[in-house]
């Protein structure tokens, strides 16, 4: 198992994902984010929600906003649907996945 350089408990079990960043070659760069996991119906895909706050300067004022990401997840993390987890960017695995589940918040 590999450090990846970041504070983030690592898993228990081992995996043959080559996307894992744990187990395989994917290197972590860029933005970290913790958002709440959605869906995980799509084989080793998840659906991770952004809810953030917008400021309207026409009215000042804030108004809430959400964005979906689509990001990849290693069979050797156990994360479940409404989950809070830390997803971070890495270079594009597919046209809309370019970010990586890293592992569950505590």
């Amino acid at each position: 198992m590999k450090n990846i350089g970041l504070n983030i408990e690592q898993p228990t079990t081992d995996c043959d994902d080559h996307h894992c960043p744990f187990h395989g070659q994917i290197s972590i760069r860029g933005k970290l984010i913790q958002a709440k996991l959605i869906k995980t119906k799509a084989r080793r895909t998840a659906v991770v929600r952004i809810e953030f706050f917008h400021y309207v300067k026409k009215y000042m004022r804030y108004e809430k906003r959400r964005r979906n990401i689509i990001a990849h997840i290693s069979p050797c993390l156990n994360v479940n649907d409404n989950d809070s987890v830390t997803i971070g960017e890495c270079r594009p695995l597919s046209k809309n996945v370019s970010f990586v589940v890293l592992g569950r918040v505590n």
